[in-house]
């Protein structure tokens, strides 16, 4: 993006803030849905500061332009917002967040103003409880940027489809029913939702208003006893699906309507929402003295764990991954071979030509990181057109390619991450990647007691790394969505996540597993696998109550040729063995010619 326009859509926004008497603005990386991936229409940071990262909030005022970002942009957005005028701002333990730097840099009487339908009330909360003793003005009525960004996209249009009913284990209508029991349970009248995959997960509908995730853009309102609306464009809604979703209990309003429906609400009535995902302008009509439920929706706990019919779908979806992935890296590695040089974007297309190719296949899952040597050292990298590196490696030297990518198929959700060796790899390389597969290995063999906290276990898979006196500053796992948002909750595996009851491990869970290090301006790594929590099975001890254990359902070679076997325990080589049998059992009658050999090859027991 051109600098010059950056600083003139700085520059307008000042403007702006001094013909609304205002002193500062907060730009936050939202929509009213609280989404991670956003519609254009939302992309309201992005368009004022040129960067790119999914996570950053933007703070302007009169003399000042700052951005704050956690470690895993900041090389990135230093490079971006380098020439822009806005400062980078490191999201850090002990360092000031923009709400800390607002609360000390502004004085009594000012005010700040952030657009409501993009603000959290969890994320309001944190505001007035930090400008209220400053005697600072909260003002969310409004969106600044009316005014100045005039080219602005319009909302997404697309129309809704249905979940493949071969792969939809529960009806709507049940679903419906189970999220009205948790209703029951927590005494509530009614019910909001404004998170995307949740409602696309109760309807069992599917959508692309949002590049990466199949959701579309709704409100849905629930009431304990007959009534669920969903608030959308009943343009996007064929008769069809119009028909469908009144046989299982659900009713249609205008997108916009949701607000005044809210404003109906009474006193008698208990409204339960999910104070993270419901935005502060969604509620902007409602009376002051309706009761107010904060929890996490019924739905995201009911969603976030697969019945057994949807945990062999997903398998099944990873054995398809798989043997894309084998045809990817067989064809790739013979290019190389061949002499091609070859980018960062070639990879990106390659992928996507193999996985499209796959049944039921709908898209990327998240856009693909493919990261050559110091590149691979930012953990959200991504090549673009502007700027990306070739695989180039001088002879008698080499480098490590770190790739990420995942896909979205009407049977699961897959994300990956494999690091391979381009040229003569280093010893320092392999020890790197060897301590980082020990810590993956660690995780992958735990076993754990059912109901545990998911933050509590991100030591285990730390404790090789913190041996060796190295780490990495992203989480371990995150939940995967079935056919629906790659990251999902409520299970985090990242030791400084909070730890309420709500992130318990539970059976039919699916985490990823993905320890990394990485050393900035040498390279990164990264070995990533999709796991389901299980049952242990026969268990040895039964008066300490159950246990879970991980079942990988990732099936694509780990790269043995970066393996030091001397740093490896035999606890651990038989791991990694045991894991490459299986990963040849599942893909060997999937993937035929060079793409076997590969397999054959890269499976072999060290």
């Amino acid at each position: 993006m051109n600098k010059q326009s950056i600083h003139d859509r700085i520059d307008n926004l000042r403007a702006a803030l001094v013909e609304q008497d205002l002193t500062a603005i907060i730009v936050p990386s939202a929509d009213p849905h609280l989404s991670e991936y956003l519609p254009e229409y939302w992309q309201a940071r992005l368009w004022l500061s040129g960067f790119t990262g999914s996570v950053g909030t933007l703070v302007v005022t009169a003399d000042f332009a700052g951005l704050w970002t956690d470690s895993r942009y900041w090389v990135h957005a230093a490079d971006q917002l380098e020439g822009t005028g806005i400062s980078l701002e490191k999201l850090a333990p002990g360092q000031p967040n923009h709400i800390d730097w607002l609360a000390e840099h502004l004085s009594e009487g000012d005010s700040v103003a952030v657009d409501g339908n993009v603000l959290s009330i969890a994320e309001q909360d944190k505001l007035l409880t930090a400008f209220d003793a400053n005697d600072i003005t909260l003002i969310t009525d409004r969106d600044v940027l009316t005014d100045i960004w005039t080219d602005r996209p319009t909302l997404p249009t697309a129309k809704l489809y249905v979940h493949d009913a071969q792969f939809v284990a529960q009806s709507a209508a049940s679903k419906l029913a189970a999220v009205r029991s948790g209703m029951r349970d927590a005494g509530a009248t009614h019910h909001l939702l404004s998170s995307l995959d949740d409602i696309a997960w109760l309807t069992n509908l599917r959508g692309a208003d949002v590049d990466y995730n199949p959701v579309f853009l709704a409100h849905l309102l629930i009431d304990i006893e007959d009534t669920a609306t969903l608030f959308i464009d009943n343009n996007k809604v064929s008769a069809e699906i119009e028909q469908s979703l009144t046989d299982s209990g659900f009713t249609l309003a205008d997108y916009e309507a949701v607000q005044d429906a809210l404003g109906a609400l009474t006193p008698e009535n208990l409204l339960l929402l999910d104070p993270s995902k419901i935005a502060v302008g969604t509620l902007s009509k409602m009376v002051d003295n309706v009761g107010f439920m904060e929890q996490m929706a019924p739905s995201s706990l009911l969603k976030s764990v697969k019945s057994d019919a949807d945990i062999d779908h997903v398998r099944e979806a990873m054995r398809q991954d798989g043997a894309a992935l084998c045809e990817f890296f067989a064809t790739f590695e013979q290019r190389l071979a061949n002499g091609e040089r070859l980018s960062e974007l070639d990879v990106d297309s390659m992928l996507i030509e193999v996985r499209s190719q796959q049944p039921n296949y709908v898209s990327p899952s998240f856009p693909t990181i493919a990261g050559f040597n110091d590149n691979g050292a930012l953990p959200h990298y991504r090549a673009t057109a502007e700027k990306f590196s070739y695989l180039d490696v001088s002879e008698g030297e080499g480098g490590l390619l770190l790739i990420d990518s995942g896909a979205q198929y009407q049977n699961g959700t897959t994300d990956i991450t494999r690091v391979v060796g381009i040229g003569q790899v280093s010893s320092e390389h392999k020890r790197d990647f060897s301590t980082v597969l020990k810590a993956h290995v660690a995780l992958a063999r735990a076993n754990f007691p059912d109901g545990i906290a998911s933050p509590l276990i991100d030591a285990i898979c730390r404790a090789p790394l913190w041996q060796a006196q190295m780490d990495y500053g992203h989480g371990t796992g995150h939940g995967v969505g079935y056919f629906l948002n790659v990251h999902e909750g409520p299970q985090v595996i990242a030791y400084s996540a909070s730890t309420p009851k709500e992130r318990a491990m539970k059976a039919g869970m699916i985490s990823s597993n993905e320890p990394g290090l990485y050393r900035e301006g040498k390279w990164g790594i990264r070995i990533e696998n999709l796991m389901v929590n299980m049952p242990v099975q026969q268990p040895t001890e039964t008066e300490f109550g159950n246990f879970l254990h991980f079942e990988t359902v990732t099936y694509c070679p780990i790269d043995t040729r970066l393996v030091d076997k001397s740093l490896l325990t035999a606890i651990e080589i038989d791991w990694l063995n045991n894991y490459h049998s299986q990963v040849y059992a599942e893909l060997n009658k999937r993937v035929s010619g060079v793409a076997l050999e590969w397999l054959t090859e890269r499976t072999k027991a060290i």
